[in-house]
């Protein structure tokens, strides 16, 4: 049987892994299996990923180039140029970006297309994996008609699963081969062949039922955060109107040993989970006239939270120097959407950045992370400016600083005695002796 063929072949090692993708998710995941002795055939859009990796290069900060080198030195990772090696894979793992369009739509063109690629050159016997996080019922409802337009049938003549992707990007506790894997399909054969495969990576596989109850587990993890930032960032609002430090509040709390979980306020959401999955669920929702108020209540206090920075901004600059937004110079310190990564997607510090300018401020920014801001389609006019170096006379030069994201390699000692005003979203400067005014926000 086909089924058994491929559970001897991976059993072994023996079974090429392609993957679809090699950004934060792909690239990863691709080292893991590689590392785990399978062959591994990468593929991307983006002919400068495979020439860094050709050449020994790692293109995100927090994936050693020396972990890399010695397996395409080897042969284990085999940077692929166009999509002739897919018919030589014998499990196919999609790793591609889902975004949101301007009006809160999935956009699964990136999925739709890497499907179409691989159907192109589909065979009997290949299983083929969707990571991407999106909506339940896109595996069963777009991946797998594109998959036997040709006349193989899933199930039977081919393998398909969902495997929700679960990359924390710098997080030095947990990566890819330390995170259980969920994994769910709509027929024993391609559930059993999904685990075996993730079992050689990962120290536990978590079947589920079929593949839209893991499409729903990934959203459910990143609704969970989006819901209790949100009710943090509101707490913040409150908490503040009423004079009371939420940075404290939380700290005091989270004492408690049971029924709660700390989770922080900061100027907005970033990466491309939080920000965007939620909607996914929600658009789906819609479709089948359910209202998911809660999910959008939580979308809209997190987007608003820019604009309430950049007002608390005004507001402090106005009482401390007298002065407006025109014409005022502003650094915005962390351009990454977290702290201690070179990753700016969906960062809500491009949102400051914009919302600054727009009021006439002056805008630079330093990032120890990011030196250049990468090309991006939503923030294009943001492209190529570059981090400028933090002195003290640099600091002393600006009207307000914008502590954006909390990066540990920042001086903050430096920026409390050398700035005339900081304006905190990220509690950096707690603890530190500050001669500049220092307001939270």
């Amino acid at each position: 049987m086909l089924a058994d063929t491929l559970m001897n072949r991976i059993a072994g090692r023996r079974a090429r892994i392609g993957i679809m993708g090699l950004g934060y998710v792909g690239l990863p995941l691709a080292r893991a299996f590689a590392e785990a002795g399978f062959t591994v055939s990468g593929f991307d859009t983006d002919p400068g990923k495979r020439a860094a990796l050709l050449a020994g290069r790692s293109y995100l900060k927090h994936i050693a180039a020396a972990t890399l080198a010695p397996l395409v030195e080897q042969g284990r990772l085999v940077p692929e140029e166009g999509f002739a090696g897919l018919g030589a894979c014998d499990a196919v793992i999609i790793c591609v970006p889902t975004p949101i369009t301007r009006t809160r739509d999935p956009d699964l063109s990136f999925v739709e297309q890497t499907a179409h690629a691989i159907a192109g050159a589909l065979r009997p016997g290949q299983l083929v994996v969707l990571e991407s996080t999106t909506y339940p019922g896109t595996t069963d409802e777009v991946l797998r008609p594109i998959l036997e337009a040709g006349g193989l049938q899933a199930g039977q003549d081919f393998f398909l699963a969902f495997s929700p992707e679960r990359e924390d990007p710098g997080n030095e506790t947990y990566g890819t081969r330390d995170i259980p894997k969920v994994v769910g399909a709509d027929d024993g054969d391609s559930r059993r062949l999904a685990e075996a495969l993730y079992a050689t990576i990962v120290p536990r596989v978590v079947p589920v039922s079929n593949a839209r109850t893991a499409e729903a587990v990934k959203l459910t993890e990143n609704i969970f955060r989006s819901v209790n930032i949100a009710l943090v960032n509101e707490l913040k609002v409150i908490y503040d109107a009423l004079g009371i430090d939420v940075w404290e509040v939380i700290e005091a709390a989270k004492t408690k040993p049971f029924g709660f979980m700390a989770f922080y306020p900061g100027p907005g959401l970033g990466g491309h989970c939080i920000p965007i999955d939620p909607f996914y669920l929600s658009w789906k929702a819609r479709a089948h006239e359910v209202e998911a108020a809660f999910i959008e209540l939580a979308g809209e206090v997190n987007r608003a939270m820019p604009g309430r920075v950049v007002a608390k901004l005004a507001d402090a600059l106005n009482e401390s120097a007298g002065k407006g937004l025109k014409g005022a110079r502003v650094l915005v310190l962390g351009l990454a959407y977290k702290k201690n990564v070179d990753d700016t997607r969906e960062s809500p510090a491009f949102a400051l950045i914009e919302r600054l300018e727009a009021k006439g401020a002056l805008v630079d920014y330093h990032d120890p992370h990011v030196p250049v801001v990468p090309p991006t389609r939503e923030h294009a006019a943001l492209a190529g400016r570059r981090s400028v170096a933090l002195t003290g006379e640099a600091l002393a030069s600006y009207d307000a600083v914008l502590i954006a994201t909390d990066h540990a390699g920042v001086d903050y000692a430096l920026v409390a005695r050398s700035a005339r005003l900081v304006v905190d979203t990220r509690n950096a400067l707690a603890g530190i002796a500050a001669t500049a005014r220092v307001v939270k926000a």
